[in-house]
């Protein structure tokens, strides 16, 4: 693990994203609360919720962090028949929350997959990114916007 008892607790925050897209009669279904396993966005939602608290469990090297705020957001885009989910995360602590919304977001799509999969085995999992996050040594970052390039000047790559 990366040595961070020298940096100072700071407020952090991250926001990532993903989607799912699946057929019409998987999309209605899961819409409409209708599946054989019950509500399908309420158990996504603590699905993501309970995977951001657990990932430094999941990733490995990754710190565990006193988590302040997990928030797991699904929105259905019946055009595209997509269901996409946006998860933030917040800390106030030594390191960020990047990975900690990131699998908040991978597993609340994982748990739509399993929820519908009899519906429609064919679905899609895209787009997982992270959107933004704020706090920390290296500062504000949003998707999209053009990054400062960061050197990789004094380190050497792994044997």
């Amino acid at each position: 693990m990366v040595d961070v008892s020298g940096k100072p607790p700071t407020l952090r925050e991250a926001l990532a994203a993903g989607e799912i897209s699946m057929s019409a009669p998987a999309f209605e279904a899961v819409r409409a609360g209708a599946l054989a396993k019950g509500d399908v966005a309420a158990v996504a939602r603590l699905a993501g919720i309970g995977a951001a608290k657990r990932t430094a469990d999941l990733i490995p090297l990754c710190h565990p962090v006193p988590l302040d705020h997990v928030a797991v957001a699904i929105r259905f885009q019946e055009r595209r028949r997509v269901v996409g989910i946006e998860a933030t995360a917040r800390t106030r602590w030594s390191t960020g929350v990047e990975m900690e919304a990131l699998v908040a977001v991978s597993a609340a799509l994982l748990t739509i997959y399993d929820m519908a999969k009899s519906i429609d085995r064919g679905m899609s999992i895209d787009a997982i990114r992270l959107l933004r996050k704020s706090g920390g040594r290296s500062g504000a970052y949003r998707r999209g916007r053009r990054q400062r390039r960061r050197g990789l000047r004094g380190t050497k790559a792994p044997r």
